[in-house]
């Protein structure tokens, strides 16, 4: 009978006899000689600042909306954003849709954008002259439309400051909201405060969304520098 160890033992050493290794021994090679490569000098990465006192930056604000740990935070409730008003829609609305609250837009008046006319509205970022592939954030909710920002306008023509709140802001009654004094003009730097996220669902024409940089509600909006020159419209009727 054929012992069981004895087999085991010699194939083992025939597995190992045929197993020998093939590398080549090492050899050190010299150290290089020649004309060292030309790298590019590798970019200065800044972080953006976050939050500066008790306001977020722009780019601050769109980083956190999308962080996956902060973004509960942003949206739960509202937020201050800090930025320079760097352009707003209703300036440039067209003759027809300037008018009183109450009065219907004739079905022919032309659309600023896509139509229907859109929302009043205006974007900040951080600098001044931030373009538009910099990140901006969308300020809706202030005015529902042209009419109001055209009523906030005559009211606010000869104010120089708010003394009584209850008296001297024109509200939006559909929105409950104090239309901002100074209307907002580009070159201003505000702190605005209100409800942050990815979409805007107040109007009843569509939703507004923004999945990058974030839509902000407007609820209250601090003026820290003032613009150069007060909003007016460009196509007032009868101009």
């Amino acid at each position: 009978m054929r012992n069981p160890l004895r087999f085991g033992a010699l194939a083992v050493v025939v597995l190992t006899a045929g197993c020998g290794s093939t590398e080549e021994p090492y050899k050190p090679a010299p150290a290089w000689s020649g004309r060292a490569p030309s790298l590019p000098t590798p970019p200065t990465i800044t972080q953006a600042t976050i939050k500066a006192g008790d306001a977020y930056t722009v780019a601050g604000a769109a980083h956190q909306l999308r962080s996956r740990i902060h973004s509960a935070e942003m949206t739960k409730a509202p937020v201050i954003i800090a930025g320079y008003i760097v352009e707003e829609s209703f300036t440039a609305a067209p003759s027809c849709a300037i008018h009183k609250v109450g009065k219907k837009d004739p079905d022919d008046c032309p659309a600023v954008g896509a139509p229907p006319i859109e929302i009043p509205s205006f974007y900040i970022a951080d600098t001044k002259d931030a373009g538009k592939g910099a990140p901006r954030i969308r300020v809706l909710g202030f005015a529902k439309n042209i009419a109001t920002v055209y009523e906030a306008m005559e009211k606010y023509r000869n104010l120089k400051e708010i003394k009584d709140p209850t008296k001297d802001f024109y509200k939006d009654d559909l929105w409950s909201v104090d239309v901002p004094f100074p209307l907002p003009a580009v070159g201003a730097k505000v702190k605005v405060t209100g409800k942050y996220g990815f979409t805007f669902a107040k109007a009843s024409t569509g939703l507004v969304s923004d999945p990058i940089n974030g839509v902000m509600t407007y609820e209250k909006l601090e003026y820290v520098e003032p613009a150069p020159a007060k909003s007016t419209f460009k196509n007032l009727p009868g101009r």
